[in-house]
Formats: C-alpha cells, structure tokens, sequence
C-alpha cells in the first residue's frame, strides 16, 4: 500500500516510521528543505508525562506515559533517562506544593539530594520534586536522526507533489498550517532561546516554578541549554518579544546567576497547533486521515498518535478490501 505523508515535523515522521513498519510504501511531502520550519524544532523534547499531568487531562498522562519506550524503539540510544527536576525559590513554595497536588510519579527531595543530582544547584533550592520515570531527548537530533532512518529503509522525500490521487491513504500532519482550515484549531504561541555557558552543568531538565512564568531549562551538552517555553494565545508569527525574551532570561537567572554571562546564542518562536481541550487527534476528513493538535506534547504524545494514525488507515484499507464492503 502507497501512503503520502503531508508534513515533516515529529507527526509526520512518526507517522512514516510507525506505516513502514507495517509494511506499507511512504512518501513524505514537506515544502521546507529543513526542519527550522517546523514547531518540533523549537521544542523541549522532555517526555514528562507526569510533570504535564499538573496542567494537562489525565489523558496526557494515559497516552504519554510509555513514550520513553516508543522513542527508544524509534531512535535507540537516544533518550537520557535521567528524571526531571523541579524546584522552587523560597518564596514561591506554595508553587511547588501546588504542583505536587496536581500530579504523581515524583518523589521529595531535599537540599542535599538536589546538590546530589545537580552539583550546579548546590546550596540554591531547599526542596525539590523528583520524577525518576521521566526522561529527555534532543529533538533536532531526533528528528534528523530519524529522517536518515526513513530514508535509508526507502521512504521518500519531496518538496510537493502534483497528484496525491497514486496513493492509497493521504495522511495530513502539517500542523500550524491548518489553522484556519479547521474552525476549532487555534495557534498557540510559543518562544524559546539558547543559552551556552560553561560555568553551569544539568544532567536533566529543570522546571524552575513561579506564579507568572514557571520554565524549564533542557541540557543540550557541551554547555549549551534550552530555556523555554512560553504560551501565548495567539497565531502571530514573528521573532521572540522582549517581554518573553526577558521574563526567560530572568528565570534563568534565577536558576542559576551564571547564566548572566552565558551567550545568546539562538532565539526563536512558533505556533503550536490546539484544539479547544488542548488534546491531539486523529480524524478522518473525507480522503485524508488528519493528526493535528498536539499542543505543547508533540515529543510526547507523538509515537501513540502514529500509531493510532495508521491504525486508521490499515482498518480503512482492510474496509475497503472486505467483500462484506463490495
């Protein structure tokens, strides 16, 4: 079976991964050469089911809970399984009680076991909460990682395509792009900067709480970290604001005063695709199977929707075979 696969961001790649792997013929359209148009390349990559559970449906926790397996199948050796982190300025404990009541999966940890886990943050946070289950990956890595899988197991890759009608199943993950298309999507902003620094070291992310702009801070290695993120409610494209820009670096400060002197080294901004309740799904709009809507979960939430997508479509084609059908 020939499947078109519409967008090249962590949707459609899983997508692609998930059909090949049951067998069928996979074209991947993208108009971008690269990845820097995507919403995926600006994001966390934290399989953090748990942490999200504190602002998100129970149903982020049940379909994102076994995405550290799923990606380790996907692109083996490249998930960090060492937990996430969260911690809290003295003032702002309430905060991190509150985000314990919310969620589950973590553990207390006190000064001494947070100087343990990050010799960095010695001496800066009395408590902490731990989630030992969680874990991270790097997602431009991942994502260039697994379009060479793709590629090199005979999935192929074009800008556009003429006529969609030689394929069996279209399957659309163009994300943002639907905005407009579909009444109920909407555009969520999101902002994001990088940060190099070698007076600081991070084994996991840390999500520093406050009342206003709570973040998280990914280590990339090699001194460099991600800071992010915001959320906006708006589809305007253009370059991070200087409010965002500040309140990120601000809590970064916060974190750790040595990320004052650490060097800008990448600033950027995207639309995160939302329906209403802020959950992802897989739909069937008359000839094409649409994934849209993971929000602020792509990385998470990506692999289970893969399959359900191309659940989707075997079930259809299997359909369409029956006699019962004819």
């Amino acid at each position: 079976m020939r499947v078109l696969v519409k967008g090249a961001g962590v949707a459609g790649l899983t997508v692609a991964h998930e059909l090949l792997r049951r067998g069928a013929e996979v074209r991947i359209i993208d108009p971008s050469r690269n990845f820097r148009q995507a919403a995926s390349w600006l994001a966390g990559g934290m399989l953090a089911p748990w942490c999200e559970r504190e602002s998100a449906d129970e149903a982020v926790l049940e379909h994102g809970r076994d995405s550290v397996d799923r990606w380790e199948a996907i692109v083996p050796g490249k998930v960090v399984h060492n937990g996430t982190l969260v911690v809290a300025l003295n003032r702002d404990q309430n905060e991190l009680k509150r985000f314990a009541s919310r969620t589950t999966g973590y553990r207390w940890v006190e000064e001494h076991e947070i100087a343990t886990l990050e010799p960095s943050l010695s001496g800066r946070f009395r408590h902490g909460l731990f989630f030992p289950q969680e874990a991270h990956l790097n997602p431009r890595e991942v994502l260039q990682s697994l379009k060479n899988d793709l590629s090199a197991k005979g999935v192929t890759f074009a800008d556009e395509i003429e006529d969609d009608g030689e394929f069996a199943e279209v399957v659309d993950c163009t994300g943002a792009a639907r905005i407009g298309q579909n009444g109920e999507l909407r555009g969520v902003r999101g902002e994001m900067l990088y940060l190099q620094t070698e007076e600081v070291t991070l084994a996991r992310p840390v999500r520093l709480l406050h009342p206003r702009f709570p973040v998280y801070i990914v280590p990339r290695g090699k001194g460099l970290f991600m800071v992010g993120a915001t959320m906006i409610e708006t589809d305007f494209q253009g370059p991070i604001t200087a409010r965002s820009l500040m309140e990120l670096l601000n809590t970064a400060y916060a974190l750790h005063p040595a990320f004052a002197d650490a060097a800008i080294v990448e600033t950027g901004s995207g639309i995160r695709p939302a329906f209403p309740d802020n959950l992802p799904r897989v739909s069937r709009e008359g000839n094409v199977i649409i994934l849209n809507g993971l929000y602020r979960h792509g990385f998470l939430l990506a692999p289970t929707m893969a399959v359900e997508a191309a659940d989707l479509v075997f079930s259809e084609q299997t359909r369409q075979r029956s006699p019962r059908c004819a």
